[in-house]
């Protein structure tokens, strides 16, 4: 077996919101909107939007009624605390980070060198409409201008 993720589903506040800012921000990753699915499944009471790619589906989900007045936090236990993807680049990363100011995303740290995380380390870091935290990264040795995983 390898440790290759099938789907994720992120529960979000209000779908309606959500699925604009998604619109938005999965084609940026490599997401074609066209393969998107929504659906109700009454057995678990929630609302599906599913982005599908052959490396990932990602949907976002509505809340039980119960909880959709509870605030996003991502360091409350249970919670993703916040999702990665991987870049080929830094001129990704930079790319991405254009895109993401201008669909509407909340920039948490632009592009830069996290030495924390390594010497490579070049994340931009970024947020939704409600909160839940992105991060966008490559781990690139630069040599004589070249890129190199």
């Amino acid at each position: 077996m390898q440790p290759v993720i099938d789907h994720i589903q992120i529960t979000v506040k209000d779908l309606k919101v959500a699925e604009k800012f998604y619109d938005k921000f999965l084609p940026i990753i490599g997401f074609d909107i066209t393969n998107k699915v929504s659906a109700f499944i009454e057995e678990h009471e929630f609302h599906v939007v599913e982005y599908t790619h052959e490396q990932l589906a990602f949907a976002i989900t509505s809340p039980r009624e119960a909880f959709k007045n509870d605030p996003v936090h991502r360091r409350k236990p249970g919670a993703l605390h916040h999702l990665a993807f991987k870049a080929e680049s830094r001129a990704e990363v930079d790319q991405a980070y254009s895109d993401l100011q201008r669909i509407g995303a909340v920039i948490v740290s632009g592009p830069q060198i996290h030495p924390e995380y390594g010497e490579n380390y070049y994340a931009v870091y970024f947020k939704d409409l409600e909160n839940m935290k992105y991060e966008i990264v490559c781990n690139c040795v630069i040599k004589k201008g070249l890129h190199k995983l």
